[in-house]
Order: structure tokens, then C-alpha cells, then sequence
């Protein structure tokens, strides 16, 4: 039975805050479903992602961004733009910080915050990875950052070790405006499968790569064949397997040199990134995967408007 809009409650949860807090960590674990990448290392979520909660009486519309940083290149003013236009869109804004957390860095970001406060919007404060301090630390956090957002409400969570998490969630809820649903019931993600193969593949050369390569580094699936949606034609051929999904990707980056050292001796850096990508695509789509990467070089694409927009980073 469909619930009548005067008790279902609606609303768009986004989470904001700086580099390296958790908010990805955050995100999947209010969510249910591991949809950011999560790293220890910053910059990693670089597009605005949706992850959809229902329950019979709600619709929870969760927004993770990038962190927000100065920027230094077009890629990184497009990273703040994603973080920005989470300011517009909030029913309910929970901006992240951790106890290691630099509440100065920058400022001008949280500014706008403490004015979406200051007008009514609903903003929760959220003090994550609070596993990793002290009581008296913590007590000393909740109090500067009640004096910096008074009309916020804090909370004090450790996201990784999922502490907090459930009352974090159920005061989400009860914070919802009164409305009906705006995806349907069933709906998990505003993200295509395309788009999540491309973040798996991202994240494995985040974790197998220093320095600056991941940072400039694009994926981008050019081929994806999922053989389940297609009539068995020959049932000798190799792919003609019903629970197969056929994906050729390129990891694009800046420089010759950068490419030499994602292929790696004889391959080898390249192949293992390939195993570890292929076996969390495969649990992602719960079929079996054929992957194939090829690394080509687009020429510093981060500073080029017409490249960005081409790989997705585009508002407009």
C-alpha cells in the first residue's frame, strides 16, 4: 500500500566537509552499500554521488562529494563545484569533520555552512573517528564546535567502526520534510553500472600507485557487454556464457612516463590491477567478469574544459 504523502517523509541528505574525514566511509555505511571509494588517501571521491535509502514511510536521498579544497587545476575547481552544489539542494547537510580535523582549513566553505544553519536548514555536525581520541578531547571538540555552529546538532561517530552510525541515521529520518518519494522505491543509486566499474578500477590503482598517478588518471569503459540481456547464439563460443559481462576499459593519464609505470615490467603493475579490479566487479554485479585495460595518454585532460566535460565533470 502506497503511503499517503501527509506521514511519508522525503529529503535530499548531503555530506560535505574536507579531504580525508570519512565522508565516503560515512556515506556507505549509512547507505548500506559500498558505493564511494574509500581510501586512506585524499581526493578520492572526485563526482557527487547519490545513494538511495527507502523504507515503507521514507525516501533518504544521500549525497557524497568531493572534499573541499583550494584548487590548483580545472579537475580540482570541478571537484568544488560538485562540493558547492550541495549547499543548494540540502534538506539535511551533515558536514564532516574527525578529531585530527583542521576546523581553519578552509574557512570560506564553512562560512556558507554556518549561514545554511543560521536560516533554518537543518545541519548536523558530525565528529568522526572519534575511536581514535580521548574523552577529554572529544568533550573539548563538541564544545568549540558548538560555539562555531550553535544552531547545528552535534555528533560525535567513528564511520569505519560503524559507532553512532544507527542514531546518526534515525535522526536523519526524523529530520525529513513531510513529501512523497523522488525515485522510485527501488532505486539505489543515480549512478549507472558504467560509471561504478569506472570507480573500481579507479580505486585499485589509488591503492597500488604513489605519488601523482593517481591523481592524474582517468577511466573510462568504452565496451560493456552484459551477455545475460542477449539470446544464447552459440553455446560452444567462450562468451557465451549468460552470466558474463564483457568490459574493455582505458585508464587515460597525462604523460608517457606516467604510462610506462601503470604497465609496469612485462606488464605486471598493469595485471595486478586488472585481478583486483575484476574481482570486485564481479561482486558488485554478482556475475562473472571478462576485463580488459589498455593505458592510453590524453594530455593534461585535468586542465582541459572540453576533456573534463567529456569524462563527466560538467554542471551544467
Amino acid at each position: 500500500m502506497t503511503q499517503s504523502c501527509n506521514s511519508h517523509r522525503s529529503g535530499f541528505v548531503n555530506i560535505v566537509g574536507n579531504p580525508n574525514v570519512g565522508k565516503s566511509t560515512l556515506m556507505n555505511a549509512l547507505v548500506g552499500e559500498r558505493l564511494s571509494i574509500i581510501t586512506s588517501k585524499a581526493q578520492t571521491t572526485r563526482h557527487r554521488i547519490m545513494g538511495i535509502v527507502n523504507g515503507e514511510d521514507f525516501q533518504m536521498v544521500y549525497s557524497d562529494t568531493p572534499g573541499v579544497l583550494s584548487p590548483n587545476y580545472q579537475l580540482q575547481k570541478q571537484m568544488l563545484e560538485f562540493s558547492r552544489s550541495a549547499l543548494v539542494d540540502a534538506d539535511v547537510l551533515l558536514y564532516v569533520t574527525e578529531v585530527q580535523d583542521n576546523p581553519e582549513r578552509n574557512a570560506d566553505f564553512l562560512d556558507k555552512v554556518k549561514k545554511m544553519a543560521a536560516s533554518g536548514t537543518r545541519v548536523f555536525l558530525i565528529i568522526n573517528k572519534i575511536d581514535l581520541t580521548t574523552q577529554d578531547t572529544l568533550e573539548r571538540l563538541v564544545e568549540f564546535w558548538h560555539a562555531q555552529l550553535p544552531e547545528a546538532e552535534i555528533f560525535p561517530i567513528s564511520a569505519q567502526e560503524k559507532f553512532g552510525v544507527a542514531q546518526l541515521f534515525d535522526a536523519i529520518k526524523d529530520a525529513l520534510p513531510v513529501g512523497p518519494p523522488f525515485f522510485p522505491k527501488d532505486q539505489l543509486t543515480d549512478k549507472s553500472e558504467r560509471f561504478f566499474v569506472n570507480e573500481i578500477i579507479r580505486e585499485k590503482i589509488l591503492l597500488n600507485y604513489d605519488k601523482e598517478i593517481p591523481y592524474s588518471v582517468e577511466v573510462e569503459v568504452e565496451s560493456f557487454i552484459d551477455h545475460s540481456e542477449e539470446k544464447m547464439t552459440n553455446d560452444k563460443s567462450p562468451m557465451s556464457n549468460r552470466n558474463l559481462v564483457e568490459i574493455s576499459a582505458v585508464i587515460y593519464c597525462e604523460r608517457e612516463s606516467q604510462k610506462g609505470i601503470i604497465i609496469g615490467k612485462a606488464g605486471s603493475a598493469l595485471k595486478r590491477v586488472g585481478s583486483q579490479a575484476r574481482k570486485d566487479i564481479e561482486e558488485f554485479l554478482q556475475k562473472q567478469v571478462f576485463l580488459q585495460l589498455f593505458v592510453k595518454v590524453d594530455r593534461d585532460w585535468r586542465s582541459n574544459v572540453g576533456r573534463l566535460k567529456h569524462y563527466g565533470y560538467d554542471l551544467s
